[in-house]
């Protein structure tokens, strides 16, 4: 680890300027070999607003930032830790008026900031869940209003017709290795259950579901497949349960409902990918965590007209 720091004003001790910032984002990067994010090459000469790449070929300019979830950006690094900080540790997230409060930044700059932070967040090359005699558990559940909370006119125009019902609620799929990885799939509607299960979970694994009809014909390509009735109030039968995904769950319901209080579905899959990222490093210390989100932000871009889907 390149730093130790337990608290948010340990961090902002250590990093107390710019130049530090720098300087530990070019170690954390490169460690001492800096090399040109154009073409590789390495051992650039120092300028003096950054680099410059002695490759003939090349010969461009950059910074440490090139290339990273922080390039173009207009904030100091110094608030981009503290953002990361925040974000990667608080247990249930946080939502972009409280990080511009306690930064003391415009709260689109922190939905932005955030946003982008949850792009390293991400699964960039995910594998299939499980293997041979590895227990997966799937279960899915609902994002979006409740009928029950809507004014009665809109409450009214909804009885009785469970499309129209579901029509501001989006599905999110959950896949749990009992003792290990999980993931989040907002459901597509152009792609059914049996395929988002075959792509998510290794076809070596043991499949505990629900008895959802979904899963009847799936389960039978795995392993093995097992199955409790939630219908009649059954839970648990031997090993066989869907607990553990269910727990999971109960921490993302409290990130969307206590934190952000409602999640657009275009972005859905980002705060799904953010919640899964803290549940995996659960374990970590925060120092560790920190670090792990910081190493991650070389080689990801995300940039504004993308996230908000201008061309």
């Amino acid at each position: 680890m390149f730093a130790q720091f337990k608290t948010l004003p340990q961090l902002f001790d250590f990093f107390k300027n710019e130049e530090v910032c720098i300087a530990y984002w070019e170690n954390v990067r490169w460690g001492g070999n800096i090399t040109c994010p154009h073409c590789d090459s390495e051992n650039p000469y120092k300028t003096n607003r950054g680099y410059k790449c002695r490759n003939i070929e090349c010969q461009k300019k950059f910074t440490a930032i090139v290339g990273t979830i922080f390039e173009n950006t207009k904030l100091p690094l110094r608030t981009w830790f503290g953002a990361i900080y925040l974000c990667a540790n608080h247990k249930k997230g946080v939502s972009s008026l409280q990080l511009s409060r306690d930064l003391g930044i415009h709260q689109s700059n922190a939905w932005f900031l955030l946003h982008r932070i949850r792009e390293t967040m991400a699964e960039q090359a995910p594998q299939a869940l499980g293997g041979e005699g590895v227990v997966v558990e799937v279960d899915t559940t609902i994002v979006g209003g409740k009928t029950k909370t809507m004014n009665n006119k809109k409450r009214k125009s909804f009885k009785g017709d469970r499309n129209a019902a579901m029509a501001n609620k989006t599905a999110v799929t959950g896949y749990i290795e009992r003792g290990g990885a999980i993931r989040f799939d907002v459901v597509d509607p152009n792609e059914n259950e049996p395929d988002m299960v075959r792509k998510h979970i290794d076809t070596e694994s043991v499949l505990m579901t629900d008895t959802a009809n979904t899963y009847v014909a799936v389960g039978k390509e795995y392993a093995a497949h097992e199955s409790v009735d939630h219908s009649r109030n059954e839970y648990v039968r031997g090993h066989a349960h869907t607990n553990t995904i269910e727990g999971a769950f109960s921490h993302f319901d409290r990130m969307v409902m206590g934190t952000y209080h409602f999640v657009s579905p275009k972005h859905l899959q980002a705060y799904a990918n953010e919640c899964a990222y803290r549940y995996n490093t659960r374990k970590s210390l925060d120092p560790v965590r920190f670090e792990d989100t910081v190493l991650r932000c070389s080689g990801v871009r995300l940039k504004y007209k993308g996230l908000v889907g201008k061309s």
